[in-house]
């Protein structure tokens, strides 16, 4: 599994040098099966399972203990293809998940991967530790066995909408964290911003640093701090506002809002990196996509979201009112 893990993502030898245990300890959750022929999924698994019968298989899809290629899988007669594999869970299904703040775009035996709305934290903080996209997703797990838990790998402000990963374990969390730039190959977010872009795209290079009063400041000199790159993209130009496509090289704190400030075309909505501008009534910031190499397996996991609704209704022209009187 190593060794597939580290052709996949192509971890550099001095990492691995330095980092050798969390790769390597990862443990099956679940069964594989390979499928050799054209099947239904219910009678794929009722062969398969020493002939378990019909209310048995319906259990196993009903309680969410059934993958096919890596993804949840629940319709009794899902069509299987050959060089397909069913993974069959060995620990007790998930219940079905609802929240209006959060959505499961994915799920298996080792991580989440969500959806976040704005206004919701990624975790607790010494202020807010309860409604956090952390504990609604620990409250969902845990209704599965109650030593069940999911893991922070990394964060999104509370303003920012968009995709987020959890592990299921602390060996798949420290994977993730540990081998993050190797592992994520894609991710980008789109803003819509304060003004015109003059370019139609760049890149954007700033140490970063915060002050006392943990405000992130930047200077485009080394200070000290951690080095910044953003690349973007602009998508459309209207009513004095940009909506920008942007791909983090790195992904350091407030990296985006700061690097917007830079430029003088804040993100709308940024009350601490801003200028005031707020027609949304939020950040105008939404993590649109993200394609990462599974951690486990190796696969290459593509996700995407649209982008958001009131961003792209903001850059709708606003139509000239119409001047000439009538006779």
């Amino acid at each position: 599994m190593r060794a597939q893990l580290k052709e996949a993502i192509m971890i550099p030898n001095k990492k691995k040098e330095k980092k050798e245990k969390p790769v390597a300890r990862a443990k099956s959750k679940f069964t594989v099966f390979p499928v050799k022929e054209a099947s239904e999924l219910m009678d794929f698994l009722m062969k398969i399972m020493s002939g378990i019968s019909r209310t048995t298989a319906k259990s196993l899809l009903s309680k969410r203990q059934v993958l096919v290629d890596n993804i949840i899988t629940t319709q009794y007669n899902f069509m299987l293809k050959q060089g397909m594999k069913v993974q069959v869970s060995k620990e007790k299904g998930q219940k079905e998940f609802n929240s209006s703040v959060l959505k499961i775009v994915y799920e298996d035996a080792y991580l989440l991967v969500v959806n976040k709305r704005e206004g919701l934290l990624s975790m607790g903080t010494d202020a807010q530790k309860d409604r956090t996209a952390h504990t609604i997703l620990n409250e969902y797990v845990q209704r599965s066995g109650k030593q069940n838990r999911v893991y922070i790998v990394h964060r999104l402000d509370k303003d920012t909408s968009g995709l987020m990963v959890f592990a299921k374990d602390e060996k798949t969390k420290f994977t993730l964290q540990d081998y993050w730039d190797e592992i994520v190959k894609d991710r980008r977010y789109v803003a819509v911003v304060s003004g015109e872009l003059e370019k139609d795209n760049g890149t954007i290079t700033s140490w970063l640093k915060d002050n006392k009063v943990y405000v992130t400041y930047s200077s485009m000199t080394n200070n000290g701090g951690e080095k910044a790159i953003t690349h973007y993209k602009v998508i459309k130009r209207a009513n004095n506002y940009t909506l920008v496509e942007l791909e983090l090289e790195t992904g350091k704190k407030n990296q985006i809002r700061v690097h917007m400030q830079d430029m003088q075309h804040p993100v709308l909505g940024d009350i601490k990196y801003g200028n005031g501008i707020d027609p949304l009534g939020r950040l105008a910031l939404h993590a649109f996509k993200l394609h990462f190499h599974h951690p486990i397996t190796g696969d290459l996991m593509k996700f995407e979201t649209p982008y958001p609704a009131a961003f792209k209704k903001l850059m709708l022209k606003v139509k000239e009112e119409k001047t000439a009187i009538e006779e």
